[in-house]
């Protein structure tokens, strides 16, 4: 599985993060932190679940159950994925309009999940 990162950081919505970091009195919180120790304990199956999938590997067991545990990681993946998404939407994209930001964050987000679904990523102007 590809891991993607930011290929500018300089990018409008690295930008917009950074001045929703900067602006108020208090420091920007991450929406999916109310959620951390869920994540973080998802996250630790997760690593599980690879380690068994190598462990099969090395036992030379029988290609289907292993592609059966890698579609169960891929789900499980996904779900946190989902998760994460989620709280960005309900938190940090709705902070973003508030403050009347949202265009840089609605753009990382269609991108994200054009990326997340296997879809180019569209160029840097997009119709008004």
């Amino acid at each position: 599985m590809a891991t993607s990162t930011r290929s500018n950081p300089s990018s409008s919505s690295t930008a917009a993060h950074a001045r929703a970091g900067a602006e108020g009195s208090d420091h920007f919180r991450h929406s999916y932190s109310k959620d951390k120790a869920n994540l973080v304990r998802r996250l630790s199956r997760i690593e599980g679940q690879v380690r068994g999938i190598a462990r099969m590997i090395e036992r030379e067991e029988y290609c289907v159950d292993i592609l059966q545990q890698t579609a169960a990681l891929r789900a499980a993946l996904d779900s946190v994925g989902i998760l994460i998404l989620e709280d960005h939407v309900r938190g940090c994209l709705r902070t973003a309009a508030e403050r009347g930001e949202s265009d840089a964050y609605v753009d990382e987000v269609v991108d994200v999940v054009r990326r997340t679904l296997g879809r180019p990523v569209r160029g840097a102007s997009r119709p008004a």
